[in-house]
């Protein structure tokens, strides 16, 4: 059922993860882990699916905003909280197995082709037009929810920022980092793994507008109310046709072939440290980001 996991919890059976409201033709969906910086775990990303899915089949719907609830667009992934849930049972959406009870590189992979990459290139394909709302961090897993979206437009105060590469790692799952950004820039984004300021990515055509954060919901509005007036047709072809410049430029190979890098390192660091993150969890992840912040 389309929305089983939004009614589940509405219903109490599970906590509900995201929030959604349709106001005037706009689709406002929240992430809403505040007390986590909106980290996503596993059924946040399930409702978060649900959600969109409602929007695209509500006619009433001319636009989707996505943000989050509280100080922060989203920390990430889930790297440990208390409501981590690598281990419970999911609805997968793709026509992978299930992850649970494989051994090895094996689990991983096919979790994470369903829920991190496989979730991704579902919402940037989304015929409808998506607004990122961001404020505060918008870090690593961050990265790939308002990199699906059409357009980012954030607050004065949101940073931008993958730290993965402490981990490991080539960049987060869905690697999207050199088509939204210059090459250098890019690798100066994931080796250094330093935050960038608003301000800078909208140099580079990564943030489409800065408000200060009181005014950021309030201009978030005018800018969807304005794209909801032009015709539902025309702005999915819009879609379409930019989606199709980018996988002209090779998006979905590069994609494909980073992916695995992602995955050749999960399996580096589960034999070196017997860890799928290297041996950092949330807590060391922010720590050093923290101390890294207070370098600069």
């Amino acid at each position: 059922m389309a929305n089983a996991a939004l009614a589940a919890g509405e219903a109490g059976d599970v906590p509900t993860y995201i929030t959604y409201e349709r106001r005037e033709g706009v689709a406002w969906i929240m992430l809403n882990r505040p007390d986590y910086a909106n980290s996503q775990n596993y059924r946040l990303l399930g409702q978060l699916d649900e959600a969109f899915r409602r929007a695209v089949e509500d006619d009433a719907v001319k636009v989707i905003v996505l943000g989050g609830n509280g100080k922060h667009f989203s920390a990430g992934h889930d790297l440990g909280t208390p409501e981590y849930d690598r281990l419970m049972p999911r609805e997968r959406k793709l026509l992978w197995y299930d992850h649970l009870g494989l051994e090895g590189a094996e689990a991983q992979y096919a979790l994470e082709q369903d829920v991190y990459l496989g979730f991704c290139r579902r919402w940037q394909e989304i015929p409808k037009p998506m607004i990122a709302m961001v404020q505060g961090a918008c870090v690593a897993g961050g990265l790939m929810l308002a990199w699906v979206c059409d357009m980012i437009v954030a607050s004065d105060d949101a940073f931008f920022q993958d730290p993965v590469v402490r981990m490991g790692f080539p960049g987060v799952e869905y690697f999207a980092h050199a088509f939204e950004l210059p090459p250098r820039i890019a690798r100066e984004l994931l080796m250094l793994g330093e935050r960038m300021p608003a301000s800078r990515a909208h140099q580079f055509g990564m943030v489409n507008r800065i408000f200060p954060r009181a005014e950021l919901a309030a201009e978030v509005e005018k800018i969807a109310l304005e794209i909801a007036q032009r015709p539902r047709f025309g702005l999915a072809l819009c879609k379409q046709a930019i989606n199709h410049v980018e996988e002209a430029r090779g998006k979905r190979t590069t994609m494909d072939a980073v992916f695995h890098m992602h995955h050749l390192a999960h399996a580096h660091n589960q034999i070196v440290t017997g860890s799928l993150a290297g041996g950092f969890d949330g807590k060391s992840m922010a720590s050093a980001n923290k101390q890294q912040a207070g370098k600069a």
